[in-house]
């Protein structure tokens, strides 16, 4: 296939410049090269609005050093560390990456919870401010839509905790008035609103009467619900109390990593889908592979010993060049297709229109797949789908159709009440 009329083409049709018939518009991307089938992925990221459900910026700039006193971290041009700024969202075709206000669970005992949330979004929103060409915050789909046309990368914000509600809960429609649009409802912790995945105590047994609460007040004032990090009681709970569709923002399929919770299982990916919620699967490696870890964990001990038996520290110009070798040679990030396999495996169970992408990009440090290193690489998934037999109609739903949907509901039911 003729690369340069398979761009045009694909370009002009993406861009809604030609009108065709249903039977013109079919495209066999299964029969293409793999790097046309890469190309016409590119094209459709860049002509598609990609929302992601969880990406970690505002942390990773606290833990940067960046304050509301001082300038924030510069993504307006391509950084050093780090999975996200505006070049590579640019290059991948990232439109709205949800910012995560991320609250540690230590906030819970410590206190601070909210003054941190505060902190946070006020930096987020001093992104939009110092670069207003290039970013915008966003709190609705229409929004989003406007920025889209406009070139701009829109900023809507997801709370990753509960624990700022602290125990009040008229600090739900404080924080929607904010900017927060959904509100992850544990972290690490079980908190005041319920039990979370990670945590073994079970110490409520689900849903607290606070936490059901909470879940009603963010029904009716327009925030979405989101189950990523509860227990699976929390989650059963979550579901007979609300009254509209929930999401998981950065969660994937327990049946690749069997026994971990923080992931949902078949039964749950069901019933969110017959809720209508969409769950958007998260990128990290501990999140796709059940084996990650055990097979980090054989590098991580082998570059320990060899260390110790060389007397050489990981700063040692030697053990550098060593550690880069060895762990090029025992690769032990899986690769962009078991992303692909999440995908497949909740379509199967639950259909296409309860699926999106959450990746935890700038939260799940070094552990992300070969192939989903950056937001720059959402092409590389987009051209695995393509390969499986996705039409150009399910990678819209997926990229941002699917969350659309939800958050459109949300806020349609806030606006009746």
């Amino acid at each position: 296939m003729n690369k340069s009329l398979l761009s045009q083409g694909l370009g002009l049709l993406l861009a809604g410049t030609i009108a065709c018939s249903p039977e013109e518009v079919m495209v066999d991307y299964q029969s293409m090269s793999d790097a046309e089938r890469l190309e016409a992925a590119t094209e459709m990221a860049h002509h598609t609005i990609i929302v992601d459900g969880h990406v970690d910026l505002p942390y990773r700039m606290k833990v940067g050093g960046f304050t509301l006193q001082r300038e924030v971290l510069d993504v307006s041009t391509r950084t050093d560390g780090g999975n996200f700024d505006f070049p590579r969202s640019r290059e991948g075709g990232l439109d709205a990456p949800f910012m995560s206000i991320y609250l540690p669970a230590r906030y819970q005992e410590m206190g601070g919870a909210k003054k941190l949330a505060d902190s946070l979004i006020m930096m987020t929103k001093r992104l939009a401010e110092t670069w207003p060409d290039k970013f915008a915050m966003a709190y609705s789909p229409d929004d989003i839509e406007a920025h889209f046309k406009e070139g701009k990368i829109s900023l809507p914000m997801g709370m990753e905790n509960g624990a700022g509600i602290e125990d009040d809960i008229a600090n739900v429609g404080y924080f929607y008035k904010q900017g927060i649009r959904y509100i992850t409802l544990t972290h690490g912790k079980d908190n005041l609103i319920g039990d979370s995945s990670y945590d073994t105590s079970r110490t409520h047994g689900g849903l607290t009467a606070f936490g059901e609460q909470v879940v009603k007040e963010m029904n009716r004032v327009g925030i979405m619900v989101d189950i990523s990090h509860v227990s699976d009681d929390t989650f059963y709970d979550v579901m007979e109390l609300t009254d509209v569709p929930v999401i998981a923002s950065h969660s994937s399929s327990r049946k690749f990593t069997p026994g971990f919770e923080r992931n949902m299982d078949d039964k749950m990916v069901e019933l969110l889908g017959k809720k209508q919620g969409v769950i958007m699967i998260n990128f990290g490696g501990s999140f796709i592979d059940g084996d990650y870890n055990e097979r980090t964990a054989v590098v991580r001990e082998h570059i320990v010993n060899w260390l110790a038996q060389n007397n050489l520290s990981r700063s040692d110009s030697a053990a550098q060049a060593y550690i880069e070798q060895y762990t090029r040679e025992n690769n032990v990030f899986p690769d962009v297709s078991l992303v692909a396999d999440h995908i497949d495996h909740v379509v199967a169970i639950a259909g296409i229109d309860y699926v999106g992408f959450g990746s935890d990009f700038d939260g799940v440090g070094d552990s992300l797949p070969n192939g989903l290193k950056d937001v720059s690489m959402y092409p590389n998934l987009i051209a695995e789908l393509l390969k499986r037999g996705y039409s150009k109609e399910d990678i819209e739903k997926i990229c941002y159709k699917n969350v659309f949907r939800v958050w459109r509901a949300v806020e349609a039911a806030s606006s009746a009440s």
